[in-house]
């Protein structure tokens, strides 16, 4: 019996693992060899990446040399690189940051890295050496943010330099390891030509939404996470006339607005001691002292609904947001539940009267099995007759005929508010 023959051989998926192994373990050697050379050498960290990248090289081929382990020169340049990334940037994740088609990074764990491109989740080639590798990546993101994460303050949600948004969380309170979640931010905003050639809705549903915006209408998106609901709210954005003032509230600066006219306000978390924290709803009370013409709140999650709705009824005309539900008209019962949750002592009645005059269109938009995102539903919020609040479907995505369908016109009473917004 030959007990080195194929029989014994492991297969390619078990190689593969053992060769990111030993080059996990050669990179964290050669990660140490060469912070030990650069304080030999008194060479900085702060020298550029162009500069540093020969030093580098010299003590990559150096150390492989002193140790007998072979690599080809393709294989060394890209040790050098992925080293540089640990040194400069972020590790194994700096490639990923670096690459225009990944939408979302998710890190689940050292080996358990996923990536969304174009609306599908796929699994990324790339591994961390083990938790701590994962941690000091996260470290190094935060610090510079002047945000901490550890065992007493065990969740951080930021936003990188780049517009980038991160959220960490670490052990006690993810048991199996550090998890980090980066939504990139695109810097090349999408125009609606781009929904439309991408089929997130037609030519009339285009139409309709942007005289909307135009015509002072007061806009509800509403979807899932990641459905594209600021991605939508970006576009109508881009609508907004060029003398409006306009007042931006996000917890993280997303929204690249056009208009000449913008100022743009964010949240602020509490500290490690528990102080300073400016909520989106001690921003909102203050914009309204701003003079805006219409205010652009990135996601209503709370308290700050109610003065959300007051403003769009008050002289604030065109104002939008965005809110997690999982139809358009479940967005409206999740308004009246935030709404009743910040304190508001009204009946249930006074309450949906406020959302039907405040609100005149709720548009649904949800990612598909297939990651496309579409804009699904768009409703006009009408009055409230018998205690509950009338809607009128106008548009709707029909999934048997895979097409957009009209289902009603715009009410007279939506046409009149249009038309003197307009005046």
């Amino acid at each position: 019996m030959d007990l080195f023959g194929d029989s014994l051989a492991l297969p390619s998926r078990q190689l593969d693992v053992l060769h990111d192994e030993e080059r996990l373990s050669l990179k964290a050697s050669l990660h140490r060899y060469i912070i030990e050379r650069l304080e030999e050498d008194g060479l900085m960290f702060e020298m550029e990446r162009g500069e540093l990248h020969p030093h580098v090289l010299d003590y990559v081929r150096a150390y492989l040399a002193e140790h007998e382990i072979h690599r080809s020169e393709q294989d060394a340049g890209s040790l050098v690189a992925e080293l540089l990334d640990e040194m400069l940037g972020f590790g194994p994740l700096q490639a990923l940051l670096d690459d225009p088609g990944v939408d979302d990074i998710l890190i689940n764990g050292p080996r358990d890295v996923f990536v969304e491109r174009q609306g599908r989740l796929e699994r990324a080639p790339l591994r961390f050496i083990n938790d701590h590798h994962v941690l000091r990546v996260i470290r190094r993101m935060v610090a510079p943010l002047g945000r901490r994460i550890d065992e007493s303050s065990p969740m951080v949600d930021a936003r990188l330099p780049d517009g980038s948004r991160i959220n960490a969380i670490i052990p006690p309170l993810s048991i199996d390891g550090p998890c980090l979640s980066v939504r990139k931010f695109r810097h090349d905003a999408l125009a609606m030509e781009d929904l439309i050639r991408g089929g997130s809705l037609d030519m009339q549903m285009s139409r309709f939404l942007v005289e909307s915006v135009r015509q002072r209408c007061n806009i509800l998106i509403s979807g899932s996470t990641g459905s594209g609901k600021t991605t939508l709210l970006n576009v109508l954005s881009q609508y907004i006339g060029q003398g409006e003032r306009v007042v931006t509230i996000e917890d993280a600066a997303e929204l690249k607005l056009r208009n000449g006219h913008v100022v743009r306000l964010e949240t602020r978390p509490p500290n490690s001691e528990g102080h300073g924290e400016v909520s989106a709803r001690d921003l909102l009370k203050n914009a309204l002292r701003m003079r805006p013409d219409r205010i652009i709140l990135g996601e209503s999650r709370g308290g700050e609904v109610l003065d959300m709705l007051q403003a769009m009824n008050t002289g604030h005309a065109g104002s939008m947001s965005t809110v997690h539900a999982n139809s358009a008209r479940d967005a409206l019962v999740r308004l009246e539940m935030m709404v009743t949750l910040s304190g508001f002592g009204a009946t249930e009645t006074l309450v949906r009267q406020i959302i039907a005059t405040s609100l005149d269109l709720v548009v649904h938009v949800s990612r598909q099995p297939d990651g496309r995102r579409l804009v699904t539903d768009i409703i006009e919020v009408q009055d409230v007759a018998d205690g509950m609040i009338r809607t009128q479907p106008l548009f709707e995505y029909d999934a048997e005929e895979e097409g957009f369908t009209v289902v009603d016109a715009p009410s007279p009473a939506l046409r009149r508010k249009q038309e003197r917004n307009r005046a």
